[in-house]
């Protein structure tokens, strides 16, 4: 069986160009999924290109060779999934639009990827997180993405793609843009407004503005890096990872930990499962119920350690 290897093609196949068009143009997709689906394409076309194979004439057997392949190279299952959906993808596109004269991937199925647990913290570690001191400008942005980030439960390329007219302080709502460019309004919880105030406010970011923006885009951000531009994706997972080493958690703490410790705590004080859903965006409400096992995970370690028929007996 054929290895994966660096050896490239100069460019991806016009096939691939036009399906990766087709996903921004017609589908919507996000920059981040339209880098991932053309890194995966990319390394599909490598190793047909070694083989010697155009996509015209790819069989059945080729795709699911291409997958054993990845499967062999060590590669995690999530990772093998994902890249068997985009030639997947690809094949459907192509013969949906007469580009190929039939689909060879339609019967190969992606490989099933175990389903962990979110990593969430416990609500005693958000209160350690959460107590960042200092009133300087850069301890209340972190602050304010920490709240934020927590208390809506909103994916970190959408707290930094905040402007401030997506802001409504007022009636506590913040307005966000998710994946596929959907449109959704979701509330500020007290401690989250709080932080946002305190972070808008004169020796806030005001303080962290240039004196000429240099772009359109940096002067409405509400988030700002230290050279008063917005703040990037990479900057915010720094500044979140830091201030969690800060407060002595022993795990990396990444905007992900926080978005699940906000599912996680709400369904542990009884909200409505549709309602977090709404909140954290979740197309699928099969996505939400993953944390309801971390829930449930916690009701029986609480049920196991309080109930005095639960407890294992002591040895005499």
């Amino acid at each position: 069986m054929t290895e994966v290897s660096g050896t490239e093609p100069a460019e991806l196949p016009l096939e691939a160009l036009e399906y990766l068009t087709w996903l921004a143009t017609e589908k919507g997709r996000s920059v981040n999924t339209l880098s991932a689906y053309r890194r995966d394409l990319r390394g599909y076309a490598t190793w047909l290109h070694e083989r010697g194979t155009e996509l015209v004439e790819v069989t059945p057997g080729d795709v699911e060779a291409y997958v054993g392949v990845l499967r062999d190279a060590g590669k995690a299952p999530a990772t093998v999934a994902r890249a068997t959906v985009a030639v997947r993808s690809l094949h459907s596109f192509c013969a949906a639009e007469g580009l190929l004269p039939l689909d060879p991937a339609a019967d190969v199925e992606p490989p099933s990827v175990p389903r962990g647990l979110p990593k969430g913290l416990s609500e005693a570690e958000v209160e350690s997180l959460l107590d960042v001191v200092g009133g300087d400008p850069v301890a209340r942005r972190d602050r304010a993405i920490l709240e934020v980030l927590y208390g809506t439960g909103m994916r970190i390329a959408e707290l930094v793609g905040l402007s401030l007219g997506d802001v409504d302080l007022g009636d506590a709502l913040v307005r966000v843009w998710g994946k596929g460019a959907k449109e959704r309004v979701i509330p500020l919880g007290r401690l989250a407004r709080a932080s946002l105030v305190d972070w808008l406010d004169t020796g806030g970011r005001p303080a962290m503005a240039p004196v000429r923006w240099a772009r359109r885009g940096d002067e409405e951000a509400v988030f700002l890096n230290q050279r008063g531009g917005r703040l990037t994706r990479q900057g915010a997972w720094g500044i979140v990872a830091e201030r969690g080493r800060r407060a002595g958690l022993e795990r990396k703490l990444s905007p992900h930990s926080l978005r699940h410790s906000c599912a996680t705590h709400m369904l542990d004080h009884g909200a409505d499962i549709r309602a977090v859903q709404e909140l954290l965006g979740h197309a699928s409400i099969s996505t939400t119920q993953i944390y309801t096992g971390v829930s449930v995970e916690r009701l029986f370690a609480v049920y196991a350690d309080a109930h005095p028929r639960a407890k294992a007996p002591v040895a005499g």
